[in-house]
């Protein structure tokens, strides 16, 4: 799977472990940036990560700030996206599997390393389950639609 990752300045430090853990599992990494831990505005981060994941179809998306919230708010102003603020491994595995999420969103300032991992882990090995489920994200996107 090819993954694309962004952070802000608060999500900076984490992102180079982030990238490492999706190597290492055998994923291609698109590091959108930044290129340091200077201050910068994260909906440019969002906008960029979410963007990519549109128009690359079948690929997912990181997205890191201080507490994954407004990477969150900002990524779902893009139409086609799903970005899912996770807190651990079972919110990670349900964004996936109910809401077919394709951009996983954390704060660095409120998750340790281990509870990164496991949320990676799940994010990438669940597949959305489709079935009931199916409709009722057919229904989300068509919220994006109706304005």
């Amino acid at each position: 799977m090819k993954y694309y990752i962004g952070s802000d300045h608060a999500g900076f430090a984490v992102k180079g472990l982030v990238v490492e853990m999706l190597k290492e599992r055998g994923h291609e990494v698109v590091d959108l940036g930044p290129e340091s831990d200077a201050r910068v505005d994260y909906p440019d981060y969002a906008e960029k990560v979410a963007r990519a994941v549109v128009e690359d179809a079948g690929t997912h998306g990181i997205l890191i700030c201080g507490t994954g919230i407004g990477m969150s708010i900002a990524a779902n102003k893009v139409d086609g996206i799903r970005a899912a603020h996770c807190h651990d491994y079972y919110t990670a595995q349900m964004a996936r599997a109910h809401n077919d999420a394709n951009i996983l969103c954390f704060g660095e300032r409120v998750s340790g390393p281990g509870v990164i991992e496991s949320m990676i882990d799940a994010f990438t090995a669940t597949e959305f389950e489709g079935g009931r489920h199916a409709g009722r994200v057919e229904k989300i996107m068509a919220l994006q639609k109706s304005h």
